[in-house]
């Protein structure tokens, strides 16, 4: 069963100098492209800063309305029926801020499960729980502004399960993660997904892509190039990289590079 369902969706911006929006210019975000993700998979979005990727994820959690094409997720459109949607889903965006400084671990996760309306029987049980999962509870009454990227980047990771979402959205997760921080986030990644949590994951890191990933769509200047589980991805294609051919097989950074410059090339 499609979860997510995406059909030559586009996405444009107006932009323009002054008061009289002169030197009107649109900017084509996203440029018709497709795919769908089933109940319970995890689905790379992958492609350079700027392809759409964001775009695109901030459409599917209803942020933006699409300028046109089909967006819905699970069977209600993004935009004119995201009360269906928004209590359902949860998303996490590396590197910004979508926490409250001034607050403690423990206080931030308490008001973001009031926004849920997360009955408060078991809210301070999975306040506590999320606390022990990403390894905050010696740190849970500390004020956020006293911790470094990493411990803020991991209550946003326990914000975005607060609600026990259907479908989870990350958008670079591992973003000012350590190497055993982003390992932890892989190991929660497989087990949500073990739970039947449907990810729509993006990264610029192509082992944790291919690590994790069921299918991936290729994107490049809201274009989609290719779409297909990873090895899919990576058949047919050889080694042409100096570093790839010294191992005589391709890896998906590989893949990735030859189609996303191959793609400069037609």
């Amino acid at each position: 069963m499609a979860v997510i369902e995406v059909k030559d969706l586009v996405r444009n911006y107006t932009t323009g100098d002054g008061l009289f929006n002169r030197n009107k210019r649109i900017i084509n975000a996203v440029k018709g492209i497709s795919f769908d993700v089933q109940k319970g998979e995890i689905f790379g979005l992958l492609g350079q800063n700027g392809a759409g990727k964001t775009t695109t994820i901030k459409m599917l959690i209803t942020m933006l309305a699409p300028t046109s094409g089909t967006c819905k997720v699970l069977g209600y459109d993004s935009f004119g029926q995201e009360k269906h949607i928004r209590h359902r889903i949860n998303f996490i965006f590396g590197g910004e801020y979508g926490i409250y400084r001034r607050l403690s671990a423990r206080d931030n996760l308490k008001y973001f499960a009031n926004l849920y309306k997360v009955d408060k029987k078991v809210r301070d049980k999975r306040v506590q729980e999320l606390l022990e999962l990403v390894g905050l509870s010696d740190r849970a009454d500390t004020r956020v502004e006293t911790f470094s990227k990493g411990m803020s980047q991991r209550v946003q990771i326990a914000r975005g399960l607060i609600n026990n979402p259907e479908v989870l959205f990350l958008d670079e997760p591992t973003i000012g993660l350590d190497p055993l921080g982003a390992e932890k986030l892989r190991e929660i990644i497989k087990k949500l997904q073990a739970e039947g949590t449907t990810i729509l994951l993006t990264t610029h890191n192509m082992y944790e892509a291919d690590e994790l990933c069921d299918r991936i769509a290729i994107i490049k200047s809201g274009e989609l190039l290719k779409l297909g589980t990873p090895q899919e991805i990576k058949a047919n294609l050889k080694p042409r990289r100096i570093e790839a051919v010294a191992r005589d097989e391709i890896t998906l950074e590989d893949a990735y590079i030859q189609l996303v410059k191959g793609s400069d090339d037609e």
